[in-house]
């Protein structure tokens, strides 16, 4: 996961939804779950993130906390990233 600077929350709180724009402190509390979905931007990883219920159901509080996965164009030139991009390349879905 990218780092806590670059991360949006949603906050549940009397019945309000805010979203608060990173950096957070570290927290100390656990995750109890997360979701994965691929999305072509922040800003629309954010608007299917609001579409989510409250965490703990209606007119309880709760964050949910949006954060990008890295990309194999983050890493560096390495034997592991070439062999991610050559196996990319075998998915049905990549094949041309």
């Amino acid at each position: 996961l990218e780092p806590t600077s670059k991360s949006i929350r949603i906050r549940y709180s009397g019945g309000k939804r805010t979203v608060i724009d990173g950096p957070f402190t570290e927290s100390k509390e656990l995750i109890a779950g997360y979701t994965l979905i691929q999305v072509k931007s922040r800003e629309e990883g954010l608007e299917w993130a609001k579409r989510f219920p409250a965490p703990f159901g209606d007119g309880k509080n709760g964050e949910i906390e949006v954060r990008q996965l890295f990309g194999l164009e983050d890493f560096g030139p390495s034997v592991a990233v070439e062999r991610f991009r050559e196996l990319e390349k075998q998915l049905p879905s990549k094949r041309k």
